[in-house]
């Protein structure tokens, strides 16, 4: 596959961002973080409260319509009333305005951080891509391969090579670029046929992460972590999260983003378990399994940790 040259040469560094985080929050971060992954128990009866935790409001009228039904990958997670995002039904497929995805916001409900949603079926990559439209996005993260030991995790939603027309949306494959065994990045120009308007969208791949499972390197996480956000660059509508569920991988990498990204912005306190309680209000599931969150909790102790050596002491 071919690149422009320099096409990705922003995404060179992989030291940790400019923070406005101060010194003395990052030490107390630290010691919050290194206490609980030393105290197993108490790590235990946190996972337990979060095990039992129930978001309010949580119907899921929409998502349990029948004529919905089939735009599900799975019948146990389904997005929120509340938080679903809406597709325009005039310029949908099937005149529907219902797509397997729920907004999570941070501080700010009218301007979402993230979409997360499920991985696209073969007849909902038209829904995705016309979401990803609306909603102005321009970077895709996804956390899944396209199979896993022989089940589909999520269907190939964009062309091998050249373009593909997914109902009034042209996806060019511009390039792809693999990184590390880890992750790759592609490229695509994105047309809205109906409009003739295009755009650039970017979609960074993680490849070495397993349904229910913590990624095999810490390190490659959080540096691919560093790429989106250097090529996202704070940008003010939200990134695309998926993986095959929109809420296991999806969740654990939402709260780690969300927690690192707090405290660049100089959050003096932070509780991981209130934060991962704030995301489950608005998408079901997220964050799959204990060890995903210890995962959370050991990746942001990591990246303080490297953000206080990166400070002038």
């Amino acid at each position: 596959m071919w690149m422009r040259p320099g096409a990705f040469a922003r995404y060179g560094s992989e030291e940790p961002a400019a923070t406005n985080m101060d010194i003395s929050t990052g030490h107390v971060v630290l010691s919050y973080m290194e206490d609980h992954l030393k105290n197993q128990d108490r790590l235990d009866q946190e996972w337990e409260a979060l095990a039992a935790y129930q978001a309010d409001p949580c119907s899921t009228i929409v998502a349990n319509d029948p004529g919905n039904a089939r735009k599900n990958r799975y019948s146990d997670v389904l997005p929120y009333d509340h938080s679903r995002v809406i597709l325009s039904s005039t310029t949908n497929v099937s005149n529907s305005d219902y797509v397997n995805a729920s907004f999570i916001t941070d501080h700010d409900p009218r301007n979402p951080a993230y979409i997360c949603t499920q991985g696209p079926l073969p007849h909902t990559v038209a829904d995705f891509w016309q979401m990803v439209w609306e909603q102005g996005s321009v970077v895709i993260v996804m956390l899944s391969k396209l199979t896993e030991n022989g089940t589909a995790m999520c269907h190939r939603y964009w062309p091998e090579e050249g373009s593909d027309l997914y109902h009034i949306y042209e996806v060019h494959l511009v390039s792809e670029h693999i990184w590390c065994d880890d992750y790759l990045v592609r490229s695509f120009y994105l047309k809205n046929l109906q409009t003739n308007e295009t755009r650039t969208v970017t979609q960074f791949h993680f490849l070495t992460w397993t349904h229910l499972n913590v990624p095999p390197s810490m390190k490659a996480l959080l540096d691919f972590r560093r790429k989106v956000n250097k090529s996202f660059r704070g940008g003010s509508c939200p990134i695309v999260l998926h993986c095959n569920d929109g809420c296991g991988r999806s969740g654990t990498y939402c709260l780690i983003d969300m927690v690192l990204n707090r405290m660049a912005k100089g959050a003096k306190e932070i509780d991981m378990a209130a934060t991962l309680e704030h995301i489950r209000d608005q998408r079901m599931n997220m964050v799959a399994t204990k060890e995903q969150f210890q995962f959370a909790l050991s990746a942001v102790a990591e990246e303080v940790h490297a953000i206080l050596k990166a400070l002038p002491q």
